[in-house]
């Protein structure tokens, strides 16, 4: 651990605040402080450190603070030289190019019945668990993308939400779905469907422009038949917006699994976000995908650029420093005492264990280095499994050890 957790906090700064400054993720502030792990890509090590160094002086930091903050902190190098000890601690054989499963993320487990009442847990905390808006966990990252969200749906505008799978963006999706009801908001959400969508024919189904003109009819004159001609079919659309907003109706039309769209889809999109009835736009729009859908709305991507120049991108980003307090969340959602399941260097071992140092190609695009996987759809996999592995062990708690076992185990 560097010494730079403590001068932040000796400063009146967090990690957030730090990363905000910085112009990165907490993520990568996080993984710096605690494992001594640089981004290779976006920033360098080296201007990334330049700017801590110009915040912490910008804090009132002294210039010996600033010249160790990169250093280990006295009691940091037992603790990393501990959880490496841990992750590795079922790989002392030799690796093969074919077997690299420290890098692998956790597959999907559920609490067993044994194991819930091992632990007194009334229900699974990670199962069907987001009943009611109460249930949703917020930090200071996801309540921006939400207010984001609801900003484009209340107000107007072209949004892109990007995140890995298992970030919370359907969970986003849904929580925008209740506002808008709970909140009796004038918004009428428009979702086209296509069954297995990809970005061209040879893969699957493109959802197409015209896709998206007739799913805004059949939202707004269901029952009406859909012109035939493309012009008119457009004027159609056109002119069921106007109606439809003249008795104070506002629209969003929200795209799902937007990395599997089309480029030549993207391009449309601008002549559907310029719908307008004088000064009023007719149509905003919501785009969720995974982080393809990053490099699809690259702005050197001529194709798509008019597009891009008039888009929001919002990033949920991975929730390294928040682990505990979203552990502690969800099990009080169900009554539990997280204290009495999770022993204290569990949330740290989660950390560790969802960070991925390999390379991988997503998709035959682009090549993703190291990165943070620590978001909640893993978390809670790898959590159940653990407790799982703590109720057949007989464990009085879920251990850092533990943690680094799971999937591991045979």
């Amino acid at each position: 651990m560097l010494n730079l957790r403590a001068d932040l906090a000796a400063h009146g700064s967090s990690q957030s605040d730090c990363a905000r400054h910085v112009g990165v993720s907490t993520a990568t502030i996080s993984l710096a402080i605690n494992f001594n792990r640089w981004p290779k890509a976006r920033v360098s090590e080296s201007a990334l450190k330049d700017r801590i160094r110009q915040y912490l002086t910008l804090l009132g930091a002294s210039p010996e603070t600033v010249a160790a903050t990169f250093n280990e902190a006295p009691a940091a190098p037992r603790a990393n030289a501990e959880l490496q000890a841990m992750a590795q601690a079922t790989h002392s054989g030799p690796q093969t190019s074919q077997f690299k499963d420290e890098e692998m993320l956790p597959r999907k487990h559920t609490i067993t019945p044994d194991a819930r009442d091992y632990f007194n847990l009334d229900r699974d905390p990670f199962n069907n668990e987001v009943r009611s808006a109460a249930d949703l966990w917020m930090n200071d990252n996801i309540r921006r993308v939400r207010a984001a969200v609801r900003n484009v749906a209340q107000h107007g505008g072209m949004l892109a939400v990007i995140a890995e799978s298992g970030a919370g963006k359907s969970t986003l999706r849904k929580d925008l779905a209740h506002w808008i009801k709970s909140q009796a908001q004038p918004v009428i959400v428009i979702e086209p469907y296509i069954l297995g969508m990809e970005d061209s024919a040879r893969k699957g189904r493109p959802l197409r422009a015209e896709d998206i003109t007739t799913a805004v009819i059949n939202r707004l004159l269901p029952g009406a038949p859909i012109r035939q001609s493309d012009q008119r079919r457009k004027a159609q659309m056109h002119e069921a917006l106007r109606a439809s907003s003249e008795t104070g109706n506002r629209h969003i039309l929200i795209i799902e699994e937007g990395h599997r769209l089309a480029r030549e889809t993207i391009r449309h999109f601008k002549g559907f976000f310029e719908l307008e009835d004088g000064f009023t736009s007719l149509l905003s729009i919501l785009i969720i995908g995974q982080t393809e859908l990053d490099w699809k709305l690259g702005e050197n991507d001529f194709d798509v650029r008019e597009v891009v120049q008039r888009l929001e991108k919002r990033y949920l980003d991975p929730i390294d420093n928040d682990v505990e307090g979203y552990l502690r969340h969800k099990f009080e959602r169900v009554g539990a005492n997280y204290d009495k399941v999770m022993a204290p260097d569990a949330a740290e071992a989660i950390v560790a264990r969802l960070y991925v140092k390999s390379e991988a190609r997503v998709r035959g695009q682009r090549t993703l280095g190291p990165r943070s996987q620590c978001h909640p759809l893993a978390i809670n996999n790898l959590v159940s499994g653990a407790i799982n592995l703590a109720h057949q062990g007989g464990e009085e708690r879920v251990t850092g050890k533990l943690i680094t076992q799971v999937d591991r185990e045979e």
